[in-house]
């Protein structure tokens, strides 16, 4: 079976037509069609790392000089869903009767750093992001920040709460409720990616600039002191441990309890990274605070994950020698540090402007015709190939009624996926309209190549 989402003349063609976008352009045609060129390269550089394969998506976009765009286009969408979306929500006069236009566009920035994470795992994609890796470090820090005060706030209320982790069963009132709630799950997984994306820059980095940024500015060994105590990708459930791995959360039997998992290798090599690179502790202020904070990983640091990650040892020992040292002070040095732009650039580019961004977007973006919305949805069954999406899932689909896992695929549609007669028959009313649609759409599609043919 073929699995390509798009040959190398393809990729090479969406690569060069990337272009960064306004604030207003979010959601337009024009951003719409990129969109689908993305989601397209993302899928098949997800392929060809999976499958060992030449990496053309990654060689065309360092080649081509695009990664900062990338980063840009992430870092508009991010502050569209903080400062533009939360409007839209609040506006009386906007009742989508469909919200899948909406939801791409928050869907957009989980693409991009699906994205980045694949290609950043390579030294010389480190290398072309340029002056953009400072804007990656400040988006990885909000991130990293965002899950922390997740786990906290959580395992503040765990006690006083039944529902597991604090996650409160909220009724969806309507479909723009229905959509905050997606967005809010899928920023969840957006910061999980922002740890690897992290990681890699830590293997990769040898600006002054960026490691200033790291050490001084955001103080990521602290932060990722903080990531390793509250572990935010496990849970106690029903008395049952529950690791986040492959997008789910999965019980794990009590004889892999102490097993590390993915995000736990990727923030302890992150600390070895900081904390043992020359050019990294001649930056960092070993102070009170942040000695006392790093000595907390010796309490982590047990046998059995130096076993599965034997590098840590070096940060042991390092750590054993910080116990007993006072190192001195960074020396003050006078140097020209580059700054961040991106976030700030489009900030003060669109600040007052946020609610006329909104009221635009509503009228001339956000409430397409019936026949636009059956044209994006024919747009984007051309890039969902259901075959490819298949080979990306690393598990079997789960039934889109109880969340089990399914063998039967909807006749008409084939787009959702069910485990018994039973729950599609009681999913019906909420999968018709997208049945009808995607079925609609797929009819079309044929009818035009059978034309053509």
């Amino acid at each position: 079976m073929d699995t390509s989402v798009i040959l190398p003349v393809e990729a090479e063609g969406f690569v060069q037509s990337l272009e960064t976008s306004s604030l207003k352009e979010v959601g337009s045609e024009r951003w719409f069609r990129q969109h689908a060129h993305i989601e397209k390269l993302n899928m098949q550089a997800i392929l060809n790392a999976s499958a060992m394969h030449d990496e053309y998506v990654k060689e065309l976009l360092v080649s081509y000089g695009k990664i900062p765009v990338l980063v840009h286009e992430m870092i508009l969408v991010e502050i569209w869903k903080h400062k533009v979306f939360p409007i839209l929500c609040q506006l009386e006069d906007f009742n989508p009767n469909n919200t899948f236009h909406l939801y791409m566009v928050i869907h957009h920035e989980a693409t991009i750093i699906n994205l980045l994470e694949t290609i950043m795992y390579h030294k010389d994609s480190c290398e072309a992001a340029g002056d953009s890796v400072l804007d990656l470090v400040d988006y990885c820090h909000r991130k990293l920040t965002l899950l922390v005060g997740k786990a906290t706030r959580e395992a503040a209320t765990t006690h006083d709460q039944h529902n597991p982790k604090g996650t409160a069963v909220v009724p969806s009132t309507d479909l723009m409720t229905e959509l905050q709630m997606q967005s809010a799950a899928q920023e969840f997984e957006i910061s999980l990616k922002a740890v690897s994306v992290l990681r890699f820059i830590t293997d990769h980095t040898e600006s002054i600039s960026v490691i200033n940024r790291m050490m001084c500015t955001h103080n990521m060994p602290c932060m990722l002191v903080q990531l390793i105590d509250c572990c935010p990708w496990s849970r106690c459930k029903d008395g049952e441990v529950e690791k986040y791995i492959n997008g789910r959360w999965q019980k794990i039997s009590v004889e892999y309890h102490l097993t590390m998992t993915k995000l736990d290798g990727q923030v302890w090599i992150s600390l070895h990274n900081l904390l043992l690179k020359e050019d990294c502790q001649r930056k960092y202020d070993f102070n009170n605070y942040n000695k006392n904070q790093l000595l907390k990983l010796q309490g982590f640091m047990t046998e059995v994950l130096v076993d599965q990650l034997p590098n840590l040892l070096d940060l042991q020992r390092f750590l054993a020698h910080l116990t007993v040292t006072d190192p001195a002070p960074p020396k003050k040095e006078l140097i020209l540090e580059q700054i961040p732009e991106i976030w700030n650039y489009i900030v003060r580019e669109n600040s007052g402007k946020w609610k006329a961004i909104a009221k635009y977007q509503v009228k001339e973006t956000f409430s397409p015709s019936e026949s636009e919305l059956k044209l994006q949805a024919e747009r984007l069954n051309q890039v969902y190939n259901l075959d490819v999406m298949e080979s990306l899932l690393p598990e079997k689909p789960k039934c889109g009624c109880c969340g089990k896992e399914a063998a039967k695929r909807c006749s008409r549609c084939q787009g959702e996926w069910y485990c018994h007669r039973e729950c599609q028959v009681k999913h019906w009313s909420k999968h018709k309209r997208a049945c009808q649609l995607m079925a609609e759409v797929t009819e079309k599609i044929q009818r035009d190549l059978h034309g053509n043919s």
